[in-house]
Formats: C-alpha cells, sequence, structure tokens
C-alpha cells in the first residue's frame, strides 16, 4: 500500500475567510477519526488570504476513495463548498519524506 496525498486549492469568496476556516476544522475534526485518514493541513498562502490548499495523507487510495464517494462526505464538507469560489483537486502518491533534524524519514 502506498500512502496518497490530496491537495485542494480552493479560493474563498470575499469576507468568508474565517468562517471558512472554522467550518474546515470542524470537517476536518470528524474526518481525522475515519479509517484511513492520517492527517491533514490547511494553509493560507501568505499573499492572497482568500487562497487555501488543503492537504491531507490517506493510508491508500482505496480508503480515500471510499470517504470521497460517500454521503458523509458530501454532509461534512457543504458548509465549505458554500464558502469557497473555486476548488480543484489532485491526488498524489506519496514516494518519499524527507524530515529535519528533528523528525523521521521514510
Amino acid at each position: 500500500m502506498t500512502t496518497v496525498r490530496t491537495v485542494l486549492a480552493m479560493r474563498t469568496r470575499p469576507g468568508c475567510e474565517q468562517r471558512f476556516e472554522a467550518a474546515w476544522r470542524f470537517a476536518a475534526e470528524q474526518i481525522s477519526t475515519l479509517d484511513g485518514c492520517l492527517h491533514q493541513d490547511l494553509v493560507r498562502d501568505a499573499d492572497d488570504p482568500r487562497s487555501y490548499l488543503i492537504i491531507s495523507d490517506w493510508a491508500d487510495r482505496e480508503r480515500l476513495d471510499a470517504f470521497g464517494r460517500s454521503e458523509h462526505r458530501d454532509h461534512l464538507l457543504r458548509a465549505v463548498r458554500d464558502l469557497r469560489e473555486s476548488a480543484q483537486r489532485h491526488t498524489y502518491q506519496v514516494l518519499y519524506v524527507v524530515r529535519g533534524e528533528t523528525g523521521e524519514s521514510r
């Protein structure tokens, strides 16, 4: 099995940044309890506060795809979808991870 990483680029509607972050955090806390979800990050563009990346790692493609097709996903992410202007998703296989001095490599 290969870890997979999804990267979603999202742009919020004007003035919706704080609500978007709160909605994402609520959904992410629920998603983090699902089998196969390893980790999630929300990062904001330092030069464009309406642009975000949502980065998540999953144990394998099968569990990611099962979640992606679920009604549970639709329910959890409804608020996030309502606050965004655009979204683009990509899925990658994680081949190598090199960490800094205090982390681990694989």
